[in-house]
């Protein structure tokens, strides 16, 4: 029978997560490989966090709680809010679709880079709105002309800072200019994901916007520094008013017991993320060097990765990778983009990247 599907969706692709380890190592057989494409952190999760996964098996049998109040109330008092203005998502993604679905009508339209993370533009279609597409600038989030591209149908701006793919940061003046001309009923969505691998003192600090009252909210994530990204647990500060609005289609238990209590004891685990900072800092310093000496430039990045130009077929370096066991991330093009590892995984990256080079 045939399908009846809207055209918004079925103009769609489907979003390609990075290729899994087992994945690689049943088709090649394989005795090793190592995955640097999904920004994932390379030691793991914190120990604090694997022994409350190890507890919390015993109330697996009961629902979660909804309101998430332990990881909520942890997550206002460490940036000063209250516990109203805090949002949980099965991952920050699932909040962009809360956004996307609470937000936009058909016909209204979000305003996003064109080298960005591709779930804004997948949510915003699925949800019948239009994304206006506004080129980078030397890499980097063009704010000048995010703000010209807005119109009195804007509902929604994304700004990803440190942006993914291309590791590049909008500084604290910068946001500071755009905010000015961003018109008071347009929410600006703030996805900073990457915000702990920041090393660059004039990030800017986006919480004020909500402190403010302005129409904003700040993404993050327990996926990335904090190494829970199995278990899918994201979460926004934002107003109360729009949390009250997103919670009526947010489903009722988006966060599973075990991400709740994995989440908060990593939470307060400093010493775990100060190791993973400075093991990325080590490695971004590695693969820079690594690189450049094998010819290439790379783009600054203020994230845990990098993007850099292969100068050939990006597809066809990066299925050369695979059969040496790397799997990095082809984004478009001649452009690839590999996850800052552990210092042997970085060794064995740059190895890899100059055998297929050779051949």
């Amino acid at each position: 029978m045939p399908l009846r599907i809207h055209p918004d969706i079925a103009s769609l692709n489907p979003y390609v997560p990075g290729k899994p380890i087992e994945e690689l190592q049943r088709e090649l057989g394989l005795a090793r490989v190592i995955k640097l494409a999904s920004n994932e952190n390379p030691i793991g999760p914190s120990p604090k966090a694997l022994a409350a996964l190890a507890g919390g098996h015993y109330s697996l049998h009961r629902y979660p709680d909804g309101g998430a109040f332990r990881l909520r109330q942890a997550l206002a008092e460490r940036c000063k809010l209250t516990l109203d203005h805090v949002i949980l998502g099965n991952g920050s993604d699932e909040i962009l679709g809360l956004l996307a679905r609470t937000f936009l009508a058909p016909g209204d339209e979000a305003v996003m880079a064109d080298q960005t993370f591709v779930i804004y533009k997948m949510e915003v279609t699925a949800a019948h709105g239009k994304a206006v597409i506004v080129p980078l600038v030397d890499w980097t989030h063009d704010l000048d002309g995010m703000a010209k591209a807005i119109t009195p149908k804007t509902r929604l701006v994304f700004l990803c800072n440190p942006n993914n793919p291309t590791g590049t940061m909008v500084a604290a003046d910068a946001v500071a200019r755009f905010m000015s001309q961003i018109p008071e009923d347009v929410i600006v969505v703030f996805d900073e994901a990457y915000l702990e691998y920041v090393r660059d003192a004039h990030f800017p600090d986006s919480l004020q916007y909500v402190t403010q009252g302005r129409n904003a909210i700040v993404l993050r994530t327990f996926s990335k520094i904090y190494g829970l990204a199995g278990l899918r647990i994201g979460y926004g500060l934002t107003t109360p008013e729009i949390t009250t609005c997103l919670n009526r289609v947010r489903p009722p238990f988006n966060a599973n017991t075990l991400a709740q209590q994995a989440a908060l004891a990593a939470l307060g685990d400093d010493e775990h993320v100060a190791k993973s900072r400075a093991i990325n800092a080590a490695g971004m310093e590695q693969l820079e060097s690594g690189l450049q000496a094998l010819g290439f430039t790379t783009i600054p990045s203020q994230a845990n990765f990098i993007y850099f130009n292969v100068k050939r077929d990006g597809r066809g370096v990066f299925d050369a990778l695979l059969r040496e066991g790397v799997i990095v991330r082809h984004i478009e093009g001649t452009m690839l983009r590999v996850t800052i590892g552990r210092q042997d995984e970085n060794h064995a990256f740059l190895g890899a990247l100059k055998k297929v080079l050779q051949s």
